[in-house]
């Protein structure tokens, strides 16, 4: 039996604990995207020196409680050759109902066999793999100043497909990041995704952070709309068959809201929404430190120093200041991750996504 959303409705109410959990599982990685954040404070890419063991996340992962969601980020996410073994960890000690893998899909053979492996020992899990695509054939390489990058992943999407065939845990799909580059071509990238085998979950999002080339992220709101609106009529077309996991219907909703209030968050440049970042969502990098989001610059401190108790670590003053923080809107940012919780877990969206949800 799958685990269940469900069962982290009382969060709606309480958001005392985190349900979701980004793990960036290591700095290095096989692109040199020149929009990647997470590469851009002049530390090693390539050492594996310091890198949180299977060992510590075996340590870890039990102070955490059960989980909604747990994204395995980079780096490249498959480069760890015990990824595998990770995921199964916090399979057992917090039952996620979905693991998350974001790959740039430039190792094919590696990336089906390790998922499978993954699906083979995480059944009650749905397992989702984004496979990114930014572009069509040579546009996807000079974006990612990577060449061969397209072909190689359009050959990890369809060979992952195929293992849609047998694991009903997969779901699948594709990942552009909407950059000032690409965004005058995301008509002809959506339909290129249209027709992929699957079929495809697509979605978008917003060069953020600070990246290398700052120019990635002077992006156009209209062509942005433009692009969230295709995505959505796609998704009322289809919804039913594009997710496959419980609750699939209320994702779609959600999908849709998302790209309205990142919009208006673009536009306007504030904040839409509360953000649960520090309560409901937390990061921890592949060196030991817990960040309430991906965008902050202060971390909570290293759950190696706490005994590797993540509660302890949320107890400590410099955690408390920086939910108070958050909570009294010192930043914005369009993150969709975060978006998804701080829109399921909101009650004063629900009409929103109940007329959505109404019309898929």
């Amino acid at each position: 039996m799958s685990y269940s959303p469900w069962r982290h409705w009382p969060s709606i109410v309480r958001k005392r604990r985190p349900i979701q959990l980004t793990f960036f599982v290591t700095r290095r990685c096989n692109a040199r995207c020149p929009f990647c954040f997470y590469l851009n404070d002049g530390q090693d890419e390539r050492g594996e020196a310091g890198e949180f063991s299977l060992e510590e996340v075996r340590r870890t992962a039990p102070s955490l409680g059960r989980l909604l969601w747990l994204a395995f980020s980079g780096g490249e996410p498959y480069l760890r050759a015990d990824l595998v073994a990770l995921s199964r960890a916090f399979y057992d000690a917090n039952r996620p109902a979905i693991l998350l893998y974001s790959t740039n899909g430039l190792l094919p053979e590696r990336i089906v066999d390790t998922t499978e492996q993954i699906l083979a020992q995480c059944r009650n899990s749905t397992v989702a793999v984004k496979v990114s695509l930014d572009g069509i054939g040579a546009e996807h390489d000079r974006l990612r100043a990577t060449p061969g990058s397209f072909e190689r992943a359009v050959q990890t999407y369809r060979m992952l497909a195929k293992l849609r065939e047998r694991h009903p845990n997969l779901e699948l799909g594709v990942n552009t990041v909407f950059l000032r580059d690409n965004q005058e071509r995301m008509d002809a990238l959506i339909d290129f995704v249209r027709g992929l085998p699957g079929p495809a979950v697509h979605t978008i999002s917003l060069a953020r952070g600070e990246p290398r080339d700052a120019c990635c992220r002077d992006v156009d709101p209209a062509r942005y709309l433009r692009a969230a609106a295709r995505l959505e009529a796609d998704l009322k077309a289809r919804a039913s068959a594009t997710y496959r996991f419980n609750g699939a219907r209320l994702k779609a909703a959600q999908d849709i809201v998302q790209r309205r209030l990142i919009h208006a968050t673009l536009l306007e440049r504030r904040r839409q929404i509360p953000c649960y970042a520090g309560r409901l969502n937390l990061v921890l990098t592949q060196g030991g430190e817990v960040f309430a989001c991906e965008m902050s610059a202060a971390s909570l401190g290293n759950v190696r120093d706490y005994g590797y108790d993540v509660r302890r670590l949320l107890a400590a003053p410099a955690a408390r200041e920086t939910r108070r923080a958050i909570a009294e809107g010192a930043c914005h940012c369009t993150h969709e991750c975060y978006f998804i919780t701080n829109i399921l877990f909101n009650p004063r969206l629900y009409p929103a996504l109940a007329r959505e949800y109404l019309r898929l």
